[in-house]
């Protein structure tokens, strides 16, 4: 059975703008980082107390507070006796409790959604700032705070708010941009040399194997990295609780774990956006990653390859530049069918060749259900 995402009303087939992230890291000064630090600490302490609020509220009966509410209550009642509270935009707590009350009506809606939860701080700290946001070059100016700069150029845009958040001691700032998507005509896919479908088997040893015989290895970025986390796991753990040792060796800690987040993530960017640019029809299989990460022995190889990323920016980057994305059935036996004669066999994950019996031919495993995923129809099982 396949399945097509060839989104045509939404997707790149249709003339209708589309909007996409951009997100880049802040080089900011001390008086900046205090700044920064000080909005995000404003909409923490507005989510505490707003959560707080609505609890006290629920368990009396009452109903729950709108954000409108909450934020009538904060001026009168939070603000005149926290005069820090005016030394940072008002969009701050203002949008903090307007994500409270989105996440409190997610609860028994979105699968896996809980009751919301207290923030703690330097944990996942982040704030919403809108108004009167300008670009210069690799500057922007931000309300209250100025004028900071960038790590690299920005895109000549004038976004209407941005959302700054830390990430392993340094400051990013994302927001949307409109841009018109442009697809890639059938003769520019093919001057290259490349094919206009293209059949992709995604493994644990080589991340993806195409059919005309390219191969991407799997960087296996935190495996390269187990060694160095495992030391400064060890240092952390002997470090004295609330020393400034053990939040340098956490900040330490962190920044490995975020330059392993970004290979990962550079690694599947540069890949999907081949297969999406250059190829009409990308197929690969429907792969049960949920279902994958229960083994155990290969959880930790599945997580490191990045299976659902690799296949969540496939998804929209098929419609940005107007080819399709087919999932086959992940029943379709693709490995064990020979590609050159029709003929099946049990294939063991250690036997990376497939040599038929029948045609006496020898390929590659990946290769072999690679040209098979390409070649699978809609009768496919």
């Amino acid at each position: 059975m396949v399945s097509e995402l060839s989104r045509t009303k939404r997707g790149l087939r249709s003339s209708k703008k589309s909007v996409k992230g951009f997100k880049t890291k802040l080089d900011l000064n001390n008086r900046q980082r205090t700044l920064m630090a000080k909005h995000a600490g404003v909409a923490r302490h507005a989510w505490n107390w707003g959560l707080a609020t609505c609890k006290k509220r629920l368990e009396t009966g009452g109903k729950l507070p709108t954000a409108i509410d909450l934020h009538k209550r904060l001026v009168a009642e939070v603000k005149s006796r926290n005069p820090w509270y005016y030394e940072v935009s008002k969009c701050s707590p203002q949008e903090a409790l307007r994500h409270l009350n989105k996440a409190f009506k997610r609860v028994g809606q979105v699968k896996g959604t809980g009751f919301p939860k207290f923030k703690k701080k330097k944990v996942k700290e982040s704030f919403y700032l809108e108004g009167s946001i300008k670009i210069s070059g690799d500057w922007v100016k931000l309300p209250r705070i100025g004028w900071v700069k960038s790590h690299e150029q920005l895109p000549p845009v004038h976004p209407k708010n941005v959302t700054i958040s830390k990430r392993a001691g340094d400051w990013y700032i994302a927001f949307k941009i409109d841009f018109e998507p442009s697809p890639q005509p059938p003769f520019e896919r093919g001057a290259k040399g490349d094919r206009e479908r293209i059949g992709v088997d995604v493994g644990i040893k080589t991340l993806a194997t195409l059919c005309d015989g390219k191969t991407y290895p799997n960087p296996k970025a935190y495996r390269q990295a187990q060694k160095k986390l495992a030391k400064l796991q060890k240092e952390l753990s002997r470090r004295q609780t609330g020393g400034k040792n053990r939040e340098k060796t956490k900040l330490k800690l962190a920044k490995a774990h975020r330059r392993i987040a970004d290979i990962r993530a550079d690694h599947l960017h540069k890949l999907t956006t081949y297969l999406a640019k250059n190829h009409g029809e990308v197929k690969i299989e429907d792969l049960n990653v949920s279902g994958m990460l229960k083994n155990h022995k290969l959880a930790g190889a599945i997580a490191d390859g990045g299976f659902y990323e690799f296949r969540r920016q496939l998804e929209y980057k098929c419609e940005w530049y107007g080819s399709k994305l087919t999932l086959i059935d992940p029943w379709y036996p693709s490995s064990q069918i020979s590609s050159n004669c029709g003929h099946r066999q049990k294939m063991p994950l250690h036997k990376r060749q497939y040599d038929c019996p029948n045609c006496h031919a020898s390929i590659d495993r990946d290769l072999n259900a690679a040209i098979n995923l390409e070649n699978a129809e809609s009768s496919a099982v």
